[in-house]
């Protein structure tokens, strides 16, 4: 860069790149620091004013997406095969890459032109636009649902677990409708909090949008088999290893922020062999960790047992749990503010 745009740039100017890019350089540290607050705006706007309408939630547009192009890739059960396995295969993966490459190009041009505008206007917008692409509040909130209902019923809590969980919960026991709901916080504080920010710190709006749509693909198309009529084994397979290396470090990084200040005695060996008791590379990591950090056991009978040794949850360990996700979250964004600060700085 020549000297004199050098020099425009460390008084807060815009310079655009050779390639047509738009960097943003604080002109002071005051700058740098609104800039990287953006997480934390983000993580306020969510306590304090909710989701979204579903009309304007990107993650909603995300989905009315991917169900319109599910219905055309995963073939329907009992119905005469069209294309090979191999042919669903891809044409799911590339339909996928597709929509992921749009959904991080929109987001990478509202970022660009974001960061052209004055700084507290691009903090706050670059923090209000983060919102839809993480949830806490509504997740601790619903956990916590699934305990008052419990209160009142074993229906309604079932009724009310529902509303969080993909599994049969009909046959549930009240202890196993709270091992549920605490598994889902934990393995949600990674999927809707930890690894949005972790994507955010590394590559701004697009990359925390790139992470939303690979979860939520996973969550409607990522299923071994067949569900809603429809045989995902194939149309599935490319969104839910797609999600599985998206997810993969955030994953680790969220079991490390529950394990490290819960005190208990199990190291990073018994962490690993617990994790490995799921069929998931990454759901694993912050569901072990909650439950060595509660000392109970989390199970999905027929499938697994976390912490065997442990003993049962109580109602009280919803709230410890809801409480030790809540203390991750503000770890997570301190982290996320200071890994954006040192790079702008």
């Amino acid at each position: 860069m020549p000297c004199q745009q050098r020099g425009q740039a460390r008084r807060g100017q815009r310079w655009r790149a050779p390639g047509g890019g738009v960097i943003w350089l604080p002109a002071a540290m005051p700058d740098a620091v609104l800039l990287a607050c953006a997480p934390a705006l983000a993580l306020a706007i969510d306590r304090l004013l909710g989701e979204p309408g579903l009309r304007w939630h990107p993650v909603a547009w995300m989905g009315r997406w991917l169900a319109w192009a599910g219905e055309r890739l995963a073939p329907r059960v009992g119905e005469p095969r069209v294309l090979s396995d191999a042919r669903v295969f891809w044409f799911a993966a590339l339909s996928w890459c597709g929509a992921a490459a749009a959904v991080f190009a929109l987001a990478w041009l509202f970022q660009a032109w974001v960061l052209t505008q004055p700084v507290w206007l691009a903090a706050l917008a670059l923090g209000l636009f983060l919102k839809p692409l993480l949830a806490w509040a509504m997740l601790h909130d619903e956990v916590l649902a699934v305990e008052r209902a419990l209160g009142e019923s074993l229906d309604a809590g079932r009724a009310q677990l529902a509303r969080l969980v993909s599994r049969d919960v009909s046959q549930l026991s009240p202890a196993q409708v709270r091992e549920s709901a605490i598994e889902s916080l934990a393995e949600n504080l990674n999927d809707s909090v930890v690894a949005p920010l972790f994507w955010f710190a590394l590559l701004g709006l697009p990359g925390a949008a790139l992470f939303r749509f690979a979860n939520t693909a996973d969550a409607m198309w990522g299923y071994p088999g067949v569900r809603g009529g429809r045989d995902w084994a194939w149309a599935g397979k490319w969104a839910a290893r797609a999600d599985d290396v998206l997810a993969w470090v955030p994953a680790r990084i969220t079991a490390a922020l529950i394990a490290l200040p819960a005190g208990h005695t199990a190291g990073p060996g018994r962490l690993w062999v617990e994790a490995a008791r799921t069929p998931s590379p990454n759901g694993g990591w912050p569901m072990a960790a909650m439950a060595l950090a509660l000392r109970v056991q989390l199970r999905k009978p027929g499938i697994y047992t976390l912490n065997p040794e442990g003993r049962t949850p109580e109602p009280a360990d919803t709230l410890r749990a809801c409480a030790i996700g809540s203390r991750t979250v503000g770890v997570a964004t301190l982290l996320a503010c200071g890994a954006l600060l040192g790079v702008l700085v």
